[in-house]
Protein backbone atom coordinates (compact mmCIF):
# COMPACT_ATOMS: atom_id res chain seq x y z
CA UNK A 1 0.00 0.00 0.00
CA UNK A 2 1.29 3.46 -0.92
CA UNK A 3 1.58 5.92 1.96
CA UNK A 4 1.60 9.70 1.63
CA UNK A 5 4.17 11.96 3.27
CA UNK A 6 4.34 15.69 3.82
CA UNK A 7 6.64 17.81 1.69
CA UNK A 8 7.75 19.45 4.96
CA UNK A 9 8.73 16.02 6.36
CA UNK A 10 7.53 16.84 9.90
CA UNK A 11 4.29 14.82 9.95
CA UNK A 12 3.49 11.12 10.02
CA UNK A 13 2.81 9.36 6.74
CA UNK A 14 -0.82 8.38 6.12
CA UNK A 15 -2.85 6.32 3.68
CA UNK A 16 -4.84 7.89 0.84
CA UNK A 17 -8.07 8.06 2.85
CA UNK A 18 -6.48 10.08 5.62
CA UNK A 19 -4.65 12.31 3.12
CA UNK A 20 -7.95 13.05 1.36
CA UNK A 21 -9.75 13.81 4.62
CA UNK A 22 -7.00 16.05 5.97
CA UNK A 23 -6.20 17.92 2.76
CA UNK A 24 -3.17 19.62 4.30
CA UNK A 25 -0.63 17.83 6.49
CA UNK A 26 -0.41 18.94 10.16
CA UNK A 27 3.01 20.50 9.52
CA UNK A 28 1.48 22.65 6.71
CA UNK A 29 3.15 20.56 4.04
CA UNK A 30 1.46 18.91 1.06
CA UNK A 31 0.95 15.17 0.84
CA UNK A 32 2.87 13.28 -1.83
CA UNK A 33 3.04 9.53 -2.45
CA UNK A 34 6.18 8.01 -0.96
CA UNK A 35 6.64 6.24 -4.28
CA UNK A 36 5.07 6.85 -7.66
CA UNK A 37 3.75 3.56 -9.06
CA UNK A 38 5.00 2.61 -12.50
CA UNK A 39 2.40 2.24 -15.23
CA UNK A 40 2.57 -1.36 -16.50
CA UNK A 41 3.83 -1.67 -20.08
CA UNK A 42 0.81 -3.78 -20.96
CA UNK A 43 -1.50 -0.99 -19.77
CA UNK A 44 0.32 1.56 -21.95
CA UNK A 45 -0.11 -0.89 -24.86
CA UNK A 46 -3.88 -1.15 -24.52
CA UNK A 47 -4.69 2.33 -23.15
CA UNK A 48 -5.94 3.53 -26.53
CA UNK A 49 -8.67 0.86 -26.46
CA UNK A 50 -9.99 1.79 -23.00
CA UNK A 51 -12.72 4.27 -22.19
CA UNK A 52 -11.71 7.22 -20.06
CA UNK A 53 -13.42 5.73 -16.97
CA UNK A 54 -11.78 2.34 -17.50
CA UNK A 55 -8.33 3.90 -17.86
CA UNK A 56 -8.87 6.07 -14.77
CA UNK A 57 -9.77 3.06 -12.62
CA UNK A 58 -6.66 1.16 -13.74
CA UNK A 59 -4.27 4.08 -13.25
CA UNK A 60 -5.66 5.13 -9.86
CA UNK A 61 -5.86 1.62 -8.39
CA UNK A 62 -2.25 1.49 -7.08
CA UNK A 63 -2.65 4.88 -5.35
CA UNK A 64 -5.90 3.76 -3.66
CA UNK A 65 -4.87 0.27 -2.61
CA UNK A 66 -6.09 -0.57 0.88
CA UNK A 67 -8.59 2.32 0.89
CA UNK A 68 -10.89 1.77 -2.10
CA UNK A 69 -11.47 -1.67 -3.57
CA UNK A 70 -10.98 -2.09 -7.29
CA UNK A 71 -14.73 -2.59 -7.79
CA UNK A 72 -15.55 0.55 -5.82
CA UNK A 73 -12.92 2.54 -7.70
CA UNK A 74 -14.41 1.42 -11.01
CA UNK A 75 -17.87 2.40 -9.76
CA UNK A 76 -16.62 5.86 -8.75
CA UNK A 77 -14.87 6.43 -12.08
CA UNK A 78 -17.84 5.25 -14.14
CA UNK A 79 -20.09 7.71 -12.29
CA UNK A 80 -17.57 10.56 -12.61
CA UNK A 81 -16.59 10.42 -16.25
CA UNK A 82 -19.83 10.47 -18.19
CA UNK A 83 -18.83 13.29 -20.57
CA UNK A 84 -16.63 13.34 -23.70
CA UNK A 85 -12.90 14.09 -23.56
CA UNK A 86 -12.15 15.19 -27.14
CA UNK A 87 -8.77 15.76 -28.71
CA UNK A 88 -9.09 18.38 -31.45
CA UNK A 89 -6.56 18.06 -34.26
CA UNK A 90 -5.38 21.53 -35.26
CA UNK A 91 -2.60 21.06 -37.77
CA UNK A 92 0.35 18.76 -38.46
CA UNK A 93 0.88 16.80 -35.25
CA UNK A 94 -0.51 19.46 -32.89
CA UNK A 95 -3.63 18.85 -30.83
CA UNK A 96 -5.78 20.64 -28.32
CA UNK A 97 -7.23 18.53 -25.54
CA UNK A 98 -10.69 19.83 -24.67
CA UNK A 99 -11.03 19.44 -20.93
CA UNK A 100 -14.08 21.71 -20.93
CA UNK A 101 -16.91 19.27 -21.58
CA UNK A 102 -17.81 18.39 -17.98
CA UNK A 103 -20.71 19.67 -15.86
CA UNK A 104 -19.05 23.04 -15.13
CA UNK A 105 -17.12 23.32 -18.42
CA UNK A 106 -13.71 23.21 -16.73
CA UNK A 107 -10.81 20.77 -16.44
CA UNK A 108 -11.35 20.86 -12.70
CA UNK A 109 -14.43 18.68 -13.12
CA UNK A 110 -12.11 15.69 -13.60
CA UNK A 111 -10.71 15.91 -10.08
CA UNK A 112 -13.63 17.55 -8.27
CA UNK A 113 -16.10 14.83 -9.25
CA UNK A 114 -13.70 12.11 -8.14
CA UNK A 115 -13.08 13.88 -4.83
CA UNK A 116 -16.78 14.44 -4.20
CA UNK A 117 -17.54 10.75 -4.55
CA UNK A 118 -14.42 9.53 -2.75
CA UNK A 119 -14.77 11.89 0.20
CA UNK A 120 -18.49 11.26 0.39
CA UNK A 121 -17.79 7.54 0.78
CA UNK A 122 -15.10 8.13 3.44
CA UNK A 123 -17.34 10.47 5.44
CA UNK A 124 -20.18 7.96 5.42
CA UNK A 125 -17.83 5.27 6.67
CA UNK A 126 -16.42 7.33 9.55
CA UNK A 127 -19.77 8.94 10.43
CA UNK A 128 -18.22 12.36 11.09
CA UNK A 129 -19.17 15.54 9.27
CA UNK A 130 -16.55 17.35 7.18
CA UNK A 131 -16.22 21.06 6.37
CA UNK A 132 -14.36 21.69 3.13
CA UNK A 133 -12.70 25.07 2.66
CA UNK A 134 -11.76 26.01 -0.88
CA UNK A 135 -10.14 29.09 -2.38
CA UNK A 136 -10.73 29.75 -6.05
CA UNK A 137 -9.38 32.08 -8.70
CA UNK A 138 -12.01 31.02 -11.20
CA UNK A 139 -13.09 27.48 -12.04
CA UNK A 140 -12.15 25.53 -8.93
CA UNK A 141 -15.05 26.96 -6.93
CA UNK A 142 -17.72 26.08 -9.46
CA UNK A 143 -16.34 22.60 -10.15
CA UNK A 144 -16.02 21.74 -6.47
CA UNK A 145 -19.41 23.25 -5.61
CA UNK A 146 -21.09 21.20 -8.32
CA UNK A 147 -19.25 18.01 -7.29
CA UNK A 148 -20.07 18.32 -3.58
CA UNK A 149 -23.59 19.69 -3.90
CA UNK A 150 -25.92 17.52 -1.84
CA UNK A 151 -23.19 15.13 -0.63
CA UNK A 152 -24.34 13.91 2.77
CA UNK A 153 -22.07 14.75 5.70
CA UNK A 154 -20.09 17.41 3.82
CA UNK A 155 -20.44 21.19 3.91
CA UNK A 156 -18.50 23.41 1.54
CA UNK A 157 -17.33 27.01 1.88
CA UNK A 158 -15.76 28.66 -1.16
CA UNK A 159 -13.67 31.87 -0.95
CA UNK A 160 -13.16 33.88 -4.15
CA UNK A 161 -11.64 37.29 -5.03
CA UNK A 162 -14.66 39.42 -5.87
CA UNK A 163 -13.03 41.39 -8.70
CA UNK A 164 -11.19 38.55 -10.46
CA UNK A 165 -13.77 35.95 -11.51
CA UNK A 166 -16.06 36.24 -14.51
CA UNK A 167 -19.80 36.60 -13.97
CA UNK A 168 -20.49 33.12 -15.28
CA UNK A 169 -17.76 31.60 -13.11
CA UNK A 170 -19.23 33.36 -10.07
CA UNK A 171 -22.82 32.36 -10.74
CA UNK A 172 -21.87 28.72 -11.16
CA UNK A 173 -21.04 28.60 -7.45
CA UNK A 174 -23.17 31.33 -5.85
CA UNK A 175 -26.55 30.07 -7.07
CA UNK A 176 -26.48 26.52 -5.69
CA UNK A 177 -27.34 26.83 -1.99
CA UNK A 178 -27.98 23.63 0.00
CA UNK A 179 -24.66 22.56 1.58
CA UNK A 180 -22.64 25.05 -0.52
CA UNK A 181 -21.78 28.56 0.77
CA UNK A 182 -19.58 31.25 -0.77
CA UNK A 183 -17.66 34.29 0.44
CA UNK A 184 -16.54 37.13 -1.84
CA UNK A 185 -13.21 38.47 -0.56
CA UNK A 186 -11.74 41.90 -1.23
CA UNK A 187 -8.30 40.52 -2.07
CA UNK A 188 -6.40 38.18 -4.35
CA UNK A 189 -6.55 34.41 -4.77
CA UNK A 190 -3.29 34.10 -2.83
CA UNK A 191 -4.95 35.94 0.07
CA UNK A 192 -7.92 33.56 0.00
CA UNK A 193 -5.64 30.55 -0.11
CA UNK A 194 -3.57 31.87 2.81
CA UNK A 195 -6.72 32.18 4.95
CA UNK A 196 -7.68 28.59 4.16
CA UNK A 197 -4.21 27.30 5.04
CA UNK A 198 -4.14 29.27 8.29
CA UNK A 199 -7.49 27.82 9.32
CA UNK A 200 -6.14 24.30 8.80
CA UNK A 201 -3.32 24.89 11.26
CA UNK A 202 -5.44 26.70 13.88
CA UNK A 203 -5.89 24.47 16.97
CA UNK A 204 -9.04 26.41 17.93
CA UNK A 205 -10.76 25.01 14.83
CA UNK A 206 -9.72 21.38 15.14
CA UNK A 207 -13.23 20.27 16.09
CA UNK A 208 -14.53 21.49 12.73
CA UNK A 209 -12.85 18.61 10.85
CA UNK A 210 -11.56 20.77 8.04
CA UNK A 211 -10.41 19.58 4.64
CA UNK A 212 -9.68 21.18 1.29
CA UNK A 213 -10.69 20.59 -2.31
CA UNK A 214 -8.00 22.91 -3.63
CA UNK A 215 -5.04 21.36 -5.40
CA UNK A 216 -3.25 21.33 -2.05
CA UNK A 217 -5.30 18.12 -1.59
CA UNK A 218 -3.61 15.13 -3.22
CA UNK A 219 -7.08 14.05 -4.32
CA UNK A 220 -7.00 16.82 -6.91
CA UNK A 221 -3.73 15.70 -8.49
CA UNK A 222 -4.21 11.95 -8.82
CA UNK A 223 -7.29 12.08 -11.11
CA UNK A 224 -5.66 14.76 -13.25
CA UNK A 225 -2.80 12.41 -14.09
CA UNK A 226 -5.21 10.25 -16.07
CA UNK A 227 -5.93 12.60 -18.97
CA UNK A 228 -2.23 12.85 -19.83
CA UNK A 229 -2.10 9.10 -20.40
CA UNK A 230 -5.43 9.20 -22.23
CA UNK A 231 -4.21 11.97 -24.56
CA UNK A 232 -0.82 10.42 -25.23
CA UNK A 233 -2.43 7.05 -26.06
CA UNK A 234 -4.54 8.75 -28.73
CA UNK A 235 -1.82 10.76 -30.48
CA UNK A 236 1.35 8.65 -30.13
CA UNK A 237 2.58 5.07 -29.93
CA UNK A 238 3.36 5.19 -26.22
CA UNK A 239 3.60 1.40 -26.05
CA UNK A 240 6.86 1.71 -27.97
CA UNK A 241 8.08 4.80 -26.15
CA UNK A 242 7.03 7.52 -28.58
CA UNK A 243 7.08 10.69 -26.46
CA UNK A 244 4.59 13.56 -26.38
CA UNK A 245 5.03 17.27 -25.68
CA UNK A 246 2.43 18.70 -23.31
CA UNK A 247 1.76 22.41 -22.97
CA UNK A 248 0.02 23.20 -19.70
CA UNK A 249 -1.47 26.61 -18.80
CA UNK A 250 -0.33 26.93 -15.20
CA UNK A 251 -1.47 28.92 -12.17
CA UNK A 252 -1.37 26.94 -8.92
CA UNK A 253 0.40 24.09 -10.77
CA UNK A 254 -2.04 21.32 -9.82
CA UNK A 255 -2.73 20.53 -13.48
CA UNK A 256 0.98 20.30 -14.25
CA UNK A 257 1.64 18.07 -11.24
CA UNK A 258 -0.93 15.59 -12.52
CA UNK A 259 1.19 15.33 -15.65
CA UNK A 260 4.37 14.99 -13.61
CA UNK A 261 2.91 12.01 -11.73
CA UNK A 262 2.07 10.33 -15.05
CA UNK A 263 5.55 11.15 -16.41
CA UNK A 264 7.36 9.81 -13.36
CA UNK A 265 5.11 6.75 -13.58
CA UNK A 266 6.55 5.98 -17.00
CA UNK A 267 4.48 7.92 -19.53
CA UNK A 268 6.78 8.93 -22.42
CA UNK A 269 6.95 12.75 -22.30
CA UNK A 270 9.68 14.66 -24.10
CA UNK A 271 8.91 18.04 -22.50
CA UNK A 272 6.34 19.91 -20.45
CA UNK A 273 5.78 23.47 -21.59
CA UNK A 274 4.91 25.37 -18.41
CA UNK A 275 2.91 28.31 -19.70
CA UNK A 276 2.05 31.03 -17.19
CA UNK A 277 0.50 34.45 -17.66
CA UNK A 278 2.34 37.57 -16.44
CA UNK A 279 2.69 35.90 -13.03
CA UNK A 280 6.05 34.53 -14.15
CA UNK A 281 7.66 33.56 -10.84
CA UNK A 282 8.11 29.91 -11.89
CA UNK A 283 9.60 30.46 -15.38
CA UNK A 284 12.08 32.82 -13.71
CA UNK A 285 12.81 30.16 -11.08
CA UNK A 286 13.59 27.64 -13.82
CA UNK A 287 15.88 30.17 -15.46
CA UNK A 288 17.76 31.51 -12.43
CA UNK A 289 17.34 28.95 -9.65
CA UNK A 290 16.06 31.73 -7.38
CA UNK A 291 12.43 31.76 -6.32
CA UNK A 292 10.68 35.07 -5.67
CA UNK A 293 6.94 35.29 -5.07
CA UNK A 294 4.89 37.96 -6.81
CA UNK A 295 2.95 39.93 -4.20
CA UNK A 296 0.30 40.92 -5.01
CA UNK A 297 -0.33 38.68 -7.98
CA UNK A 298 -0.82 40.38 -11.34
CA UNK A 299 -4.30 40.63 -12.80
CA UNK A 300 -4.49 38.96 -16.23
CA UNK A 301 -7.14 37.82 -18.72
CA UNK A 302 -6.47 34.22 -17.70
CA UNK A 303 -7.85 34.94 -14.26
CA UNK A 304 -7.74 31.40 -12.89
CA UNK A 305 -3.95 31.58 -13.24
CA UNK A 306 -3.47 34.82 -11.31
CA UNK A 307 -1.27 33.14 -8.70
CA UNK A 308 1.87 34.78 -7.34
CA UNK A 309 2.93 31.80 -5.22
CA UNK A 310 1.71 28.42 -6.50
CA UNK A 311 1.27 25.90 -3.69
CA UNK A 312 2.13 22.94 -5.88
CA UNK A 313 5.60 24.23 -6.63
CA UNK A 314 6.56 22.61 -3.32
CA UNK A 315 5.49 19.26 -4.79
CA UNK A 316 7.47 19.80 -7.99
CA UNK A 317 10.55 20.75 -5.96
CA UNK A 318 10.00 17.62 -3.86
CA UNK A 319 9.88 15.31 -6.89
CA UNK A 320 13.19 16.76 -8.08
CA UNK A 321 14.99 16.24 -4.80
CA UNK A 322 14.53 19.62 -3.10
CA UNK A 323 12.44 21.00 -0.28
CA UNK A 324 10.29 24.15 -0.23
CA UNK A 325 7.99 25.09 2.63
CA UNK A 326 4.55 26.67 2.46
CA UNK A 327 5.99 30.20 2.52
CA UNK A 328 8.06 29.59 -0.59
CA UNK A 329 11.35 29.34 1.31
CA UNK A 330 13.70 26.95 -0.47
CA UNK A 331 15.42 24.82 2.20
CA UNK A 332 17.05 22.49 -0.30
CA UNK A 333 17.47 23.23 -3.98
CA UNK A 334 16.04 20.72 -6.45
CA UNK A 335 18.00 19.31 -9.36
CA UNK A 336 17.79 22.40 -11.54
CA UNK A 337 19.51 20.70 -14.47
CA UNK A 338 16.83 18.00 -14.52
CA UNK A 339 14.06 20.59 -14.18
CA UNK A 340 15.38 22.51 -17.16
CA UNK A 341 15.66 19.28 -19.13
CA UNK A 342 12.05 18.26 -18.48
CA UNK A 343 10.30 21.65 -18.38
CA UNK A 344 10.25 24.75 -20.57
CA UNK A 345 8.93 27.78 -18.72
CA UNK A 346 7.33 30.63 -20.64
CA UNK A 347 5.31 33.69 -19.65
CA UNK A 348 2.49 34.94 -21.91
CA UNK A 349 1.20 38.46 -21.35
CA UNK A 350 -2.29 39.78 -22.11
CA UNK A 351 -1.30 41.18 -25.49
CA UNK A 352 0.04 37.85 -26.72
CA UNK A 353 -2.95 36.04 -25.19
CA UNK A 354 -5.35 38.17 -27.25
CA UNK A 355 -3.21 37.84 -30.38
CA UNK A 356 -3.18 34.06 -29.98
CA UNK A 357 -6.97 33.85 -29.65
CA UNK A 358 -7.39 36.04 -32.72
CA UNK A 359 -4.83 34.23 -34.89
CA UNK A 360 -5.87 30.72 -33.90
CA UNK A 361 -9.45 31.44 -34.90
CA UNK A 362 -8.52 33.17 -38.15
CA UNK A 363 -5.89 30.66 -39.29
CA UNK A 364 -7.28 27.33 -38.10
CA UNK A 365 -10.88 27.98 -36.89
CA UNK A 366 -9.65 27.01 -33.41
CA UNK A 367 -11.59 28.74 -30.63
CA UNK A 368 -9.50 29.29 -27.52
CA UNK A 369 -10.30 31.06 -24.27
CA UNK A 370 -7.61 33.02 -22.36
CA UNK A 371 -6.18 30.08 -20.38
CA UNK A 372 -6.04 27.75 -23.36
CA UNK A 373 -4.53 30.58 -25.39
CA UNK A 374 -1.68 30.88 -22.88
CA UNK A 375 -1.02 27.15 -23.33
CA UNK A 376 -1.17 27.36 -27.14
CA UNK A 377 1.09 30.42 -27.24
CA UNK A 378 3.54 28.65 -24.94
CA UNK A 379 3.63 25.63 -27.23
CA UNK A 380 4.26 27.80 -30.28
CA UNK A 381 7.12 29.58 -28.49
CA UNK A 382 8.66 26.26 -27.53
CA UNK A 383 8.49 24.87 -31.06
CA UNK A 384 9.91 28.09 -32.50
CA UNK A 385 12.95 27.85 -30.22
CA UNK A 386 13.29 24.06 -30.47
CA UNK A 387 12.80 23.19 -34.16
CA UNK A 388 14.07 19.65 -33.55
CA UNK A 389 10.83 19.02 -31.63
CA UNK A 390 8.59 19.78 -34.62
CA UNK A 391 8.30 16.09 -35.45
CA UNK A 392 6.91 15.13 -32.03
CA UNK A 393 3.23 14.90 -31.21
CA UNK A 394 2.22 17.92 -29.13
CA UNK A 395 -0.88 18.43 -27.00
CA UNK A 396 -1.98 21.76 -25.55
CA UNK A 397 -4.52 21.75 -22.74
CA UNK A 398 -7.72 23.79 -23.10
CA UNK A 399 -8.84 24.10 -19.50
CA UNK A 400 -12.10 26.10 -19.66
CA UNK A 401 -14.91 26.57 -22.14
CA UNK A 402 -14.67 29.72 -24.30
CA UNK A 403 -18.31 30.53 -23.44
CA UNK A 404 -17.16 31.46 -19.94
CA UNK A 405 -15.51 34.54 -21.46
CA UNK A 406 -18.03 35.65 -24.09
CA UNK A 407 -17.16 39.35 -24.29
CA UNK A 408 -13.46 38.71 -24.86
CA UNK A 409 -14.04 35.95 -27.42
CA UNK A 410 -16.59 37.95 -29.41
CA UNK A 411 -14.39 41.04 -29.49
CA UNK A 412 -11.38 39.05 -30.75
CA UNK A 413 -13.01 36.62 -33.16
CA UNK A 414 -16.31 38.25 -34.08
CA UNK A 415 -18.06 35.01 -33.23
CA UNK A 416 -19.91 34.10 -30.05
CA UNK A 417 -19.03 30.65 -28.72
CA UNK A 418 -21.88 28.18 -28.43
CA UNK A 419 -23.20 28.03 -24.88
CA UNK A 420 -22.90 24.55 -23.37
CA UNK A 421 -25.81 23.14 -21.41
CA UNK A 422 -23.90 23.61 -18.14
CA UNK A 423 -23.87 27.39 -18.62
CA UNK A 424 -27.39 27.88 -19.89
CA UNK A 425 -29.86 29.76 -17.68
CA UNK A 426 -27.25 31.14 -15.28
CA UNK A 427 -28.32 34.73 -15.88
CA UNK A 428 -31.75 34.09 -14.39
CA UNK A 429 -30.53 32.35 -11.26
CA UNK A 430 -30.47 34.19 -7.92
CA UNK A 431 -27.11 34.56 -6.20
CA UNK A 432 -26.39 34.27 -2.49
CA UNK A 433 -22.93 35.03 -1.14
CA UNK A 434 -21.34 36.83 1.76
CA UNK A 435 -18.64 39.50 1.57
CA UNK A 436 -15.57 39.81 3.77
CA UNK A 437 -12.24 41.57 4.00
CA UNK A 438 -8.97 39.66 4.00
CA UNK A 439 -8.65 39.36 7.75
CA UNK A 440 -8.03 36.06 9.49
CA UNK A 441 -9.68 37.07 12.75
CA UNK A 442 -12.90 37.93 10.88
CA UNK A 443 -12.72 34.72 8.86
CA UNK A 444 -12.16 32.63 11.99
CA UNK A 445 -15.11 34.33 13.69
CA UNK A 446 -17.26 33.53 10.66
CA UNK A 447 -16.30 29.86 10.84
CA UNK A 448 -16.99 29.68 14.56
CA UNK A 449 -20.34 31.43 14.23
CA UNK A 450 -21.72 29.63 11.19
CA UNK A 451 -20.15 26.19 11.45
CA UNK A 452 -18.75 25.41 14.90
CA UNK A 453 -21.92 26.39 16.73
CA UNK A 454 -24.09 24.32 14.38
CA UNK A 455 -22.40 21.09 15.30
Amino acid sequence: MILYQSTNRRADSVNLGEALLRGLAPDKGLYMPQRIPQIPAELLARAHNLTYAELAAELLAPYAEGVFSRDLLSEICESCYTFPVPLEHVRNNRWVMRLDQGPTASFKDFAARFMGRALGRLVRECGKELLILTATSGDTGSAVANAFLGVEGIRLLVLFPIDEVSERQRKQMTTLGDNVSTLAMDGKFDDCQALVKQAFSDPDLESLRLSSANSINIGRLLPQSVYYVYAASRVADIAHGEPVIFSVPSGNFGDLMGGVLAFKGGLPVSRFVVATNANDEVPKFFETGRYEKIEPSRVCLSNAMNVGHPSNLARLVDVYGGQMDETGTLHKAPDMQALRRDFFGVSVDNELTRETIRNAYRETALTLEPHGAVGWAGLEKYLQTHPSALGSAAVSMETAHPAKFPDEIVSLTGSEPELPVSLQGLEEKVEHYGEMSIDYAAFKAHLRQHYLLQR
